[in-house]
């Protein structure tokens, strides 16, 4: 019996390409993925992608959906404490692992295992320390797509929003902006790869600004 985790699904590249290493390591079982979403817009938290879009990820990956709500704005403690039942009920159901997606960002990772410290869930980082650039190139390769379905307008033109994450968005990037969007410089929303059983119809709608943020409406066809 392999040991059972959760991923953390943002619905977005990173993700999913962990979830698809640990796959092909076979060390674990994963059998569901966690995914915060705002009440008030049914949208993935940060990602601002439609709940819609998530079942039909998680579906096309063969993972259970175990969405947390949590309102917006979000005070700390309310996350914290969702997050928390969340956790507790995956011990309850004799899971030990929860794999990030995070690549590089210590101080992330460190909050990650101070929370899940003492609660007999254990934290696993596949991605860890991989240089960005040679992990881009690789997730495209791999046939991963993605679209950008949000942009820092403090770091990116706003018209990067709804641009395929592709071999042509990464020569377009400018100088300091990491190929992963790791800096918060951008996040996806994947409609197709290796960890999928079949690609999502997905067009890239209408691009809205907000709170410093330039967002994508993803739709499904």
């Amino acid at each position: 019996m392999r040991p059972k985790a959760l991923i953390s699904w943002s619905s977005g590249k990173d993700s999913a390409f962990a979830l698809h290493e640990v796959r092909q390591a076979g060390e674990l079982d994963v059998v569901g993925a966690v995914t915060t979403v705002t009440e008030t817009f049914g949208r993935v938290s940060i990602h601002g992608v439609r709940q819609e879009i998530l079942l039909a990820q998680l579906a096309a990956a063969g993972l259970p959906p175990r969405i947390v709500p949590i309102p917006y704005p979000c005070p700390n403690e309310i996350y914290e404490a969702r997050m928390g039942e969340a956790v507790a009920g995956a011990v309850r159901e004799g899971i030990t692992h929860m794999i990030f997606g995070d690549l590089y960002l210590a101080d992330i990772r460190a909050y990650r295992e101070q929370k899940l410290a003492g609660t007999g869930i254990k934290p696993v980082f596949p991605l860890w320390d991989k240089p960005t650039l040679p992990l881009a190139r690789a997730m495209i390769e791999s046939g991963v797509q993605a679209y950008l379905a949000t942009v820092d307008l403090k770091k990116l033109p706003a018209e990067f929003a709804g641009r395929k994450f592709d071999a042509q968005l990464l020569a377009d990037l400018p100088p300091g902006i990491d190929p992963c969007g790791e800096n918060g410089e951008f996040h996806t929303c994947v409609v197709a790869g290796p960890m999928f059983s079949h690609p999502l119809a997905v067009t890239a709608g209408e691009r809205v600004e907000r709170d410093g943020y330039a967002y994508c409406d993803l739709v499904m066809d």
